[in-house]
């Protein structure tokens, strides 16, 4: 999958190394302003996430007084952000369409894969709480065994309510 996304970290498509026509094509067909040619997606994503984050930590917005105009600053700010943060998520699912019509395999062994690493997870947690359940389990035979043991049961019936009673907590006195 590195190949058909190579093109567009270097600037150049993906099977074509001195043809830019189809990276460019595809980077300015996305909705939006248009582009410089130096620049790509990722680039205006990054400069976007950038200016998001100035404008969160900027001194103007720190001293500023109107607080409708730093709101109104950083709203248009992160609405830059997602739109384009759009348009780089359906380039890359223009790109796995391709991908799956070019090489369906591909995707099947992708998502053979995930679902793999699903079961070693789920198997994983499934271990978890058996070795919970074991030692909970181990815990409640030695409290059975505790107080079952024949040597600390006095003989006759009179003798059991008197030691069972015993564990049983005074009432509290009200005043």
């Amino acid at each position: 999958m590195a190949a058909p996304l190579g093109g567009m970290f270097s600037g150049q498509p993906p099977g074509h190394p001195g043809d830019s026509r189809g990276q460019a094509s595809l980077l300015q067909a996305a909705p939006g302003p248009p582009r410089t040619s130096n620049s790509t997606l990722v680039d205006e994503l990054e400069s976007s996430f950038e200016a998001c984050f100035a404008s969160l930590v900027s001194q103007d917005y720190v001293n500023g007084t109107d607080q409708e105009e730093i709101r109104t600053g950083v709203d248009q700010c992160i609405q830059k952000f997602l739109d384009i943060a759009r348009q780089t998520e359906c380039f890359f699912l223009q790109k796995r369409l391709q991908l799956s019509v070019q090489k369906p395999e591909q995707v099947i062994k992708e998502d053979v894969s995930e679902l793999r690493n699903e079961l070693q997870r789920k198997d994983a947690l499934v271990q978890k709480h058996l070795t919970k359940l074991r030692h909970w389990q181990q815990v409640l035979e030695d409290i059975n065994v505790q107080h079952k043991k024949p040597t600390d049961i006095p003989q006759g019936s009179l003798a059991y309510l008197e030691q069972a009673s015993a564990n049983i907590p005074a009432p509290m006195k009200q005043s």
